[in-house]
């Protein structure tokens, strides 16, 4: 592994760009005058290959290949960021790597304690997956959840109310408040939580005369007794009509562009995603005590979602646009407000599924995965990436090594992506697979893994190593293992 004065010395000579720091974007005005009025200076920004790596590894959880990354940093083309950025935003990888985050949130997952088994799993996940690649509108697509009546493998929306480890209202309205609202609403006074419950008191469950096939329906003959007024969670009344499904209701308002929770809950997740930690910090526990960091960033976003009628691309591509996504990760100052306003990007390992498709790209080898329900459905092909696995009960050793998220709660805190002392000695101990793919000459070899050309100063040190010494020490770098 490379020592960390002679990292350091690599951060400071390749990983910084001398551009300027003058805004860019509304989001650049609004982080450097927060940085700015409490005196604490942003990073540089960061070098092509930095920003390379960076965002194909944040868009798309992939790495370039050397081919990708060679052209790349060729290119003089002063617009070449925002070109990439377009790119990949359009790749299919896009689509299996957003599904997989989104997975995790909305607990996909075929075995215990969720057992949407794996029929509904797999359509469930390929819901969710089509709903991104065609970047369906954000409002529309929790609408659809929380609305969709069928069965849970004809119509898959309705696997948002199976993938529950409780089914009674009061825990189906706090999945709800958890995923869309970013709230903890086992937090809320009895009497309010109870309240928003009302809305989900309908929801009936039947089996069919298909194996482990229900049917998720609105019944009105459930709880008979259900006042005619409801009250949402911000306090405003509303008649409930018994022949309505309270569920629609319910999401009339929550996707409301005046709703205090929706649109604000979505921009912080995703500017956490992509930054590292949320405006308001965590980004599911939104609550009036723990306020942004940056007020009239989260505003702005909220508001060109909204003017852009729930397009998630759209924020994407302002975030990964700006100055601020495109700092270095060498901060200008110990202060810790710094990471808490994003003066610099943070240096983040790259989560389990990402981290194990990185090293089948780079070795030529295959993960092999094993599933607990052994059932027809649990079909894993060869070359099965991981970030693409449609169900969380498919798994690996590895990824349970890395922290994959066990997808029980739809919490961002399930995935651990701390470092720890058996990961560092299976990497270590981990036999470079003699391929030819590391057969190559040493700046190939460093496009491949690093996605950057080695410097002068590592051409030296590198001496007469063998290619599959050289790729085994990159891959146990810091440099191979962060985001940064």
């Amino acid at each position: 592994m490379l020592s960390p004065l002679i990292f350091a010395v690599l951060l400071a000579s390749v990983y910084e760009s001398p551009a300027d720091l003058t805004p860019r974007t509304k989001i650049d005005e609004l982080v450097f005058a927060n940085l700015k009025r409490l005196g604490i200076p942003p990073a540089n920004l960061c070098s092509d290959a930095v920003f390379l790596r960076r965002a194909y590894l944040d868009v798309i959880g992939t790495l370039p290949t050397p081919q990708e990354a060679a052209q790349f940093l060729a290119d003089r083309d002063p617009n070449k960021r925002a070109s990439l950025i377009d790119r990949l935003l359009e790749r299919d990888e896009f689509a299996d790597y957003w599904a997989m985050k989104w997975s995790d949130l909305l607990r996909v997952k075929a075995e215990f304690p969720i057992n949407l088994w794996p029929n509904a799993a797999q359509a469930y996940h390929h819901w969710i997956r089509a709903s991104l690649h065609e970047n369906k509108p954000y409002d529309r697509f929790v609408r659809e959840l929380l609305t969709e009546s069928g069965s849970n493998f004809r119509a898959p929306p309705v696997n948002f109310y199976r993938a529950l480890q409780r089914k009674d209202p009061q825990a189906i309205a706090q999945t709800v408040a958890l995923t869309f609202m970013g709230t903890r609403a086992e937090n809320w006074p009895p009497t309010r939580l109870a309240d928003m419950a009302v809305f989900f008191s309908r929801v009936g469950y039947k089996y069919t005369g298909e194996w482990k096939e229900e049917i998720v329906f609105f019944d009105p003959s459930k709880n008979p007794s259900l006042p005619a007024d409801a009250l949402f969670p911000d306090g405003t009344r509303t008649r409930l009509a018994s022949d309505r499904d309270p569920r629609q209701v319910f999401a009339d308002w929550l996707i409301a562009p005046r709703n205090p929770w929706f649109a604000r809950n979505i921009v912080n997740r995703v500017w956490s995603w992509l930054l590292g930690r949320g405006i308001i910090h965590e980004p599911d526990d939104i609550r009036p005590d723990n306020p942004p960091s940056n007020p009239e960033l989260l505003a702005y976003l909220e508001s060109e979602l909204i003017a852009s009628r729930y397009d998630l691309k759209h924020i994407y591509r302002l975030i990964l646009n700006s100055k601020t996504y495109q700092l270095s990760s060498i901060p200008k100052t110990a202060n810790p407000a710094g990471a808490a306003n994003f003066a610099s990007y943070p240096l983040r390992r790259l989560d389990a599924e990402v981290l194990a498709d990185a090293l089948s790209q780079i070795t030529g080898t295959t993960e092999s995965y094993t599933s607990a329900i052994p059932e027809p459905y649990t079909v894993i092909p060869e070359g099965q990436r991981s970030i693409s696995l449609p169900d969380g009960s498919i798994t690996s050793p590895f990824l349970e090594l890395f922290g994959r998220p066990p997808r029980d709660t739809g919490l961002e805190s399930e995935r651990n992506n701390r470092p720890s002392p058996a990961q560092r000695l299976h990497l270590l101990n981990s036999r470079i697979a003699d391929s030819p793919k590391l057969k190559v000459p040493v700046p190939d070899l460093y496009l491949l893994i690093l996605s950057r050309y080695p410097t002068d100063d590592e051409l030296k040190i590198i001496g007469p190593k063998g290619r599959n010494d050289l790729a085994w020490a990159l891959i146990n770098s810091s440099e191979f293992l962060y985001r940064h």
